[in-house]
């Protein structure tokens, strides 16, 4: 899942999932929403924000890997 995987990264960074919402302007629990789907462009701030790409961020490995 979306939330689960944004969560183990934002800890593995040192972050909460609350720190990540806050810095991108999402509201309490936004992120929490997420489960097999997501918008896209919400999905690469919050990438950019963690400094990962977006495949990893959604937890699928590239085709082919």
């Amino acid at each position: 899942m979306i939330y689960d995987n944004i969560k183990k990264i934002a800890k593995e960074k040192g972050y909460t999932v609350r720190q990540v919402e806050r810095a991108l302007f999402f509201s309490n629990g936004y992120l929490r929403k997420w489960q097999d789907n997501a918008p896209v462009n919400k999905l690469l701030r919050v990438a950019d924000f963690l400094g990962v790409d977006l495949v990893e961020l959604v937890g699928r490995k590239p085709a082919g890997k």
